[in-house]
């Protein structure tokens, strides 16, 4: 009977060693697994350690703890093209190096500033002139073209000439003025907002430095 017993126990001893030899050469694994690669448990639910195996990742089902799901996905997945995008999850997998990208990886025309000097706003005025709207054209036009979704925000700025309170309001009738143009235009998705004389770029006590502050600013995203 002895005899007997013991042989009942020989399979059942070569296949734990045999399971455990498997896990130990598996490369990154630190537990035991199967011929389906995955993680043997024992009868009380407890992962098998694999003898002088390597260090394995986190598994969750063992007690460890696992990356966050973007982690792991930025592991697997990539950005070939380096434009913070998951290859996964990006529609222009091959955009230029240094672009600026929307939320599907696709280029997105660039910031731009409109500077009022050459053909600026006149005195108390939110009328567009004709360089301005050239420039607006000239942008709509590019953004029509482009691959990404644009989404504007127009920032108006005036000089420190009269009242901060009604340079505030001016700033924000000429950022409006673009906008419609824009607008009218075919481009929608547009805020705007005003800052008044808070933002000089330039000296503000020569003609020369408040004529570029008078400047409307369009920002895309």
């Amino acid at each position: 009977m002895l005899k007997t017993a013991n042989k009942k126990f020989i399979p059942l001893a070569a296949a734990i060693a045999l399971v455990l030899g498997t896990g130990s050469a598996m490369a990154g694994s630190g537990y035991a697994t199967d011929s389906l690669k995955e993680v043997v448990m024992s009868g009380a639910g407890e992962c098998w350690n694999s003898v002088d195996g390597p260090q394995m990742p986190p598994v969750e089902k063992c007690g460890d703890s696992v990356a966050p799901k973007e982690e792991q996905a930025a592991a697997t997945d990539g950005d070939d093209d380096r434009d913070g995008v998951l290859n996964s999850e990006d529609r222009c997998p091959n955009t230029e190096a240094g672009a600026t990208v929307d939320s599907d990886g696709c280029q997105i025309v660039e910031n731009l500033t409109i500077n009022l000097v050459v053909d600026e706003f006149d005195f108390d005025s939110a009328v567009l002139k004709p360089e301005m709207k050239a420039a607006l054209e000239d942008l709509a036009e590019r953004i029509k073209e482009s691959p990404g979704h644009e989404k504007l925000t127009i920032i108006g700025h005036t000089d420190s000439t009269g009242p901060a309170a009604y340079n505030q309001k001016l700033s924000e009738r000429r950022a409006e003025a673009a906008a419609e143009y824009l607008r009218s235009l075919g481009i929608d998705e547009i805020a705007t907002e005003g800052r008044g004389e808070s933002e000089p770029i330039a000296d503000n006590s020569t003609r020369e430095g408040r004529a570029k502050n008078r400047r409307i600013e369009i920002h895309t995203h």
